[in-house]
């Protein structure tokens, strides 16, 4: 029994570090994981925009109770990778997630908020593939650029996909959702045409808070636009980690860099 126990919990540790190599993209095998993900993120995507023409067909609830049980084995083998259990409940992302599978679950009683999916794509921004990815295509330096657009584009569609939830739900096709997207890049940018307006506190305060953080990231995605494109490549002497791609020594300290080719 001893024997046993012990040969099946190599099996689990085995498993659990072969998940734990598909979450970092050092491998082509990792990286085509992790991209399919990303893929199946953007039809959880468009399955939120298609939802109001085919809301009252059974392939709704088919297609929506599939996406529940894709996001509940998403949750469990993300559990199983993390190096406990309170690290992975810890996580912002594992929160959202199960919030999302609870409005998948009762798509009747609760909104459709699929569209939070796409935070998906914000946490992949944060993550080594997009960094891997970009060396891949020999892209590395623009790292800061494709990171905050990711960012800019992630909260645009988080707010327009909330506005839409909220107050544009009901309204027939499309039209609700180039509603909600109308008004949030009017808010955005400040413009304020005052032609779409959303009602009560909750619309006033959905419109401050949208032109806050929204002016904050537009003007990130600015100075990541303008400024000289830069290597991440911390300095094993003082730590600065922003370099020039051909940087030979560090503008800190003087200190030799070795920062590697893009294709390397």
């Amino acid at each position: 029994m001893a024997i046993f126990t012990r040969s099946g919990q190599a099996e689990r540790l085995t498993f659990r570090e072969g998940v734990r190599r598909l979450e970092r993209p050092t491998s082509r095998k990792a990286f085509l994981t992790q991209a399919g993900f990303a893929v199946i993120d953007l039809a959880i995507l468009a399955f939120f925009l298609a939802g109001p023409y085919f809301r009252s067909s059974p392939s709704y609830l088919i297609i929506d109770y599939t996406i529940a049980v894709w996001i509940a084995f998403e949750l469990v083998i993300r559990a199983m990778a993390a190096p406990s259990f309170g690290r992975w409940i810890a996580r912002p992302m594992t929160w959202l997630d199960l919030f999302l599978l609870i409005t998948l679950l009762f798509p009747d009683m609760l909104f459709n908020f699929a569209f939070l999916r796409v935070m998906r794509l914000w946490a992949i921004g944060q993550s080594p593939l997009l960094r891997e990815g970009l060396r891949r295509a020999g892209c590395a330096v623009y790292l800061d650029v494709v990171r905050a657009i990711l960012n800019f584009l992630t909260f645009l569609f988080v707010v327009t996909g909330f506005v839409y939830t909220t107050f544009f739900y009901g309204r027939p096709g499309i039209e609700g959702f180039i509603d909600a997207l109308y008004f949030t890049v009017a808010t955005v940018t400040t413009t304020g045409f005052g032609d779409i307006t959303l009602p009560g506190t909750i619309g006033k305060l959905t419109s401050v808070m949208t032109m806050i953080i929204g002016i904050s990231l537009f003007v990130r995605l600015a100075q990541a636009v303008v400024r000289p494109n830069k290597v991440t490549y911390p300095c094993h002497h003082c730590g600065l980690q922003r370099h020039d791609a051909d940087a030979v020594h560090c503008k800190a300290c003087g200190e030799i860099l070795n920062i590697p080719d893009e294709g390397s």
